[in-house]
């Protein structure tokens, strides 16, 4: 008799033709990073040499000159008006654009198909490319702003709001078609409630982007805090520029805090409260089973009421939602947009689009093209520099990983804080400290980034699947075991997806920092659009929005791949 001997079982999956060519990408990534990171010269030496710049620098900053305490609330105030008012009009647009993007209620593939298109063209034209053309219709005013933060926005809201539209449960609106309902009535009645928790969260997390935006779009000619600190520089007035920009920074952290509290009270989140207050509060609380069967007799015995009751849960969510209309109410009248705008533009809608057409080099192009490289290079040193810096301090953010609460509630404070700076900020401070050029935008990118990449590593750190740590940890492995073994590998794809996602962001952003010396094609596009030559800010815009589109697709594709 003979036997055959049994192949030994493979431990890992064969790999693919797709997956090999998604980790060669992923590797020149890298790679080029790397090579971007080593061209810029970004290395001790520079900062040692900017050492004296840096106590130059804080000898003409301080003491800081304070505007009038009415002239700064004026100038607050527009600000804020500006953003809402901006939000409002993409939160706005972005809805029918949703619908009809998300693949469940969309009408069919080609308004499916045209839906996308709409939001990655959105996503792809850079803020500051749109405050220049409006600027050009509007003049100056809060309506250039509004547009052109409104518009780029559709991009990010219409996604994100077509994503949870695929994300519902269909049975309700099941139920509404089989009874009858019309499409709209299925939307309105069977997806909006579903979907509105998450269209809140969205529009207010995009409200604390638009802010950090409005700021730079002030050198371009948008109202508000930005331009204050665009006249203050440009007259060589630090002291007033950075009480502006330390202003900035307090309105961004309290607007983050703001639409945090709302956020919760408009979706009725209730986090655990602890201490021996709320130990003693739950101990007087009536056990649920009991209190459902309360409910249900008390139901049993008197009229079922057609709406719910006022709780104080109920009562508080409609304040928050009574406030949130007075203010959008405010900020409309607030934003400085009159009909005389919108008149002129309409005139001058024709001439003015002329001006843009055809496209110009003005004789340099080589050098658009060189600088159009150097932006590039920010944007992977930057995104390298945040993806190290984000990997230790999300980590030690994330509940599951940190030694003890208290570690993991300082560096939320930490990532907090420096979402709170906007990259305009930074970037001011490091041209000062290293001088003008690509090295201050790649680190004002670089430590920026931190905010955003921190908090995303943290919460995918957070959503692992706790029972294969609890397997390991049973076994007797040591926390860093549990660490790299458990945690790491199931957050990998989701930490992937967010580097692609802060790449993608920091090319736009690369563009908007040239504005003020950071390097880059951003300061040829500024200059062109203060001579007047139209022509070559559509040439820059047509070689931005080609490579921005470039790492866009590259990124869906990744980004689907590692899902």
């Amino acid at each position: 008799m003979t036997t055959t001997a049994e192949a030994p079982r493979r431990t890992l999956a064969r790999p693919t033709p797709t997956g090999t060519a998604a980790a060669v990408v992923v590797l020149a990534l890298l790679g080029a990073a790397i090579w971007a990171f080593s061209s810029l010269r970004l290395n001790i030496a520079t900062f040692v040499d900017g050492a004296a710049n840096a106590v130059d620098f804080a000898g003409r900053t301080l003491p800081l000159d304070f505007p009038p305490l009415g002239e700064l609330l004026a100038l607050c105030g527009q600000t804020l008006a500006i953003v809402v008012c901006a939000t409002l009009l993409a939160s706005l647009i972005s809805v029918p654009v949703a619908v009809l993007a998300a693949s469940n209620t969309a009408l069919g593939g080609t308004s499916r198909f045209g839906a996308r298109v709409i939001i990655v063209v959105a996503r792809a034209i850079p803020d500051v490319v749109l405050a220049i053309v409006f600027f050009r219709m509007f003049g100056f005013g809060g309506l250039t702003g509004v547009l052109a933060m409104g518009l780029h926005s559709i991009g990010m809201i219409g996604k994100l709001y077509a994503d949870a539209i695929e994300q519902i449960d269909e049975g309700p609106r099941t139920a509404i078609r089989a009874a009858g309902g019309t499409r709209l009535q299925q939307l309105v009645t069977g997806v909006l409630p579903q979907v509105m928790p998450s269209f809140v969260a969205t529009s207010l997390h995009r409200l604390d982007i638009n802010l950090r935006v409005s700021v730079v779009l002030g050198f371009v000619g948008v109202g508000g805090l930005g331009q204050a600190i665009s006249d203050s520089l440009r007259t060589l007035d630090y002291q007033r520029g950075m009480a502006l920009a330390s202003v900035v920074f307090g309105l961004c952290v309290l607007v983050e805090v703001v639409s945090g509290a709302i956020r919760r009270g408009l979706l009725g989140v209730r986090e655990e409260r602890r201490g021996p207050l709320a130990a003693v509060r739950r101990r007087v609380q009536i056990p649920a089973p009991r209190r459902e069967a309360g409910i249900v007799a008390e139901r049993a015995s008197s009229p079922r009421p057609i709406s719910p009751p006022w709780t104080a849960g109920r009562v508080r969510r409609t304040g928050y939602w009574l406030l949130t209309a007075l203010v959008v109410v405010a900020s409309i009248w607030g934003a400085d947009i009159s009909l005389a705008q919108f008149q002129r533009a309409i005139t001058d809608f024709g001439p003015t689009l002329a001006l843009f057409w055809p496209p110009e080099t003005g004789g340099i192009l080589p050098e658009l093209l060189a600088e159009l490289l150097v932006t590039v290079q920010i944007a992977l040193a930057a995104t390298l520099i945040g993806a190290i810096l984000a990997l230790p301090v999300g980590a030690l953010a994330a509940n599951n990983v940190a030694p003890n609460p208290a570690v993991a509630k300082f560096f939320r404070g930490v990532v907090l804080a420096v979402r709170g700076v906007p990259e305009l900020v930074l970037a001011i401070v490091f041209v000062v400290i290293t001088g003008l050029g690509a090295v201050a935008g790649a680190l004002a990118l670089g430590v920026g980034s931190v905010g955003l990449l921190g908090k995303l590593v943290a919460d995918s750190l957070e959503e692992v699947d706790r029972g294969k740590e609890r397997a390991l940890r049973a076994t007797g492995a040591s926390r860093l075991q549990v660490f790299f073994a458990a945690t790491v590998p199931q957050a990998a794809p989701a930490f992937v997806a967010h580097v692609l996602y802060q790449l993608d962001t920091n090319l736009r952003s690369a563009t908007l920092l040239g504005l003020v010396g950071a390097g880059g094609i951003g300061y040829y596009l500024l200059n062109a659009s203060r001579v007047l030559e139209f022509g070559v800010v559509t040439t820059v815009l047509a070689l931005t929005f080609a490579v921005v589109m470039l790492v866009e697709l590259l990124a869906l594709w990744l980004r689907k791949l590692v899902r």
